[in-house]
């Protein structure tokens, strides 16, 4: 199994209003996009040129939307990036980016 190319853990996964879980795992391997929960569970998977990420226009930095297999998640990342060595989540701006560069999306 390849390394991966974007690993988040202690991520806020949703659906609509509903929480799915406070410390969900979001894991972009071997194009696929996988939104874990904290006990390793798969929510939902796809091949990540199906995934289409975005920031929503009406949330927080923290904030990203991520449509898989037509269905809408919100996730809560982290507003920066964490300081080398300390544990949280990245930001949502480097999930979307990884999200389009898996892709082969650029912008």
């Amino acid at each position: 199994m390849a390394e991966p190319e974007f690993t988040a853990t202690g991520v806020r996964i949703g659906k609509r209003l509903r929480s799915l879980t406070r410390a969900g795992q979001v894991r972009i391997s071997d194009g696929r996009l996988e939104l874990l929960t904290s006990y390793g569970s798969e929510i939902d998977s796809a091949p990540v040129q199906a995934v289409r990420a975005s920031k929503p226009w009406f949330a927080h930095k923290d904030r990203a939307l991520a449509d898989v297999n037509g269905t809408r998640y919100s996730l809560k990342l982290g507003e920066h990036d964490p300081a080398p060595g300390k544990p949280g989540p990245p930001s949502a701006r480097r999930f979307i980016e990884a999200v389009r560069k898996a892709a082969g999306r650029n912008r």
